[in-house]
């Protein structure tokens, strides 16, 4: 077998490891203890744990763009938006280190991994897509940032973390009521809020 055949065997059995464990409380040492490999070897393709959340996290963020390719596709604004914030916290729920992947970006080393990098990027414009669409058709209001947006889904996430799994769909049911136009008096909010545009996740 090949070096370059060896190596990726090696990488893709500390991946597989990798995923039996909570992306919360990653050890490399571990994985490598686990993946019957050196921790060179470990370290060799994930030089930090958080190298190896985001190689995790690469097929969620695909899955997290799909759902916002199905919420636009979706007739009824306020079911689109629904569904989609339920497969965020779905996918959130499931990937423990997602939420990272989302909101520490200062972490991130853009020269390790593109493939992660380019999808955070579409899932970022699904983001602005689905909450412009809301906005627009009267599901969400006017002064919500997709950056606001994405730091309430991951507060429903530990919500849910906390209690029990059957609290997600009355979480999100509060949490959708509460973004919608004339909830609450704005006025003072809009003043303050930064433009929508121009606020970023992280």
């Amino acid at each position: 077998m090949s070096p370059r055949a060896d190596a990726v065997r090696s990488r893709e059995r500390i991946l597989e490891v990798a995923r039996r464990h909570d992306a919360r409380s990653l050890r490399l040492n571990d994985i490598a203890r686990d993946a019957g490999v050196g921790i060179g070897t470990v370290y060799r393709h994930f030089p930090t744990v958080r190298a190896l959340i985001e190689a995790l996290s690469v097929e969620t963020l695909f899955r997290l763009g799909a759902a916002a390719d199905r919420a636009l596709s979706e007739p009824d604004a306020h079911a689109a938006f629904r569904g989609f914030l339920e497969e965020a916290v779905v996918l959130q729920l499931q990937d423990g280190g997602l939420e990272t992947v989302l909101t520490d970006l200062a972490l991130t080393d853009p020269g390790l991994h593109d493939e992660c990098s380019v999808a955070r990027g579409k899932v970022f414009a699904g983001y602005d897509a689905v909450l412009s669409r809301a906005q627009r058709d009267g599901v969400a209001r006017d002064d919500l940032s997709v950056a606001q947006l994405q730091r309430l889904i991951c507060g429903i996430e530990h919500a849910v973390r906390l209690g029990a799994p059957a609290d997600r769909d009355l979480l999100l049911d509060i949490l959708v009521s509460g973004m919608r136009p004339g909830t609450l008096d704005s006025s003072a909010a809009t003043a303050a809020a930064p433009n929508r545009r121009s606020a970023t996740i992280g």
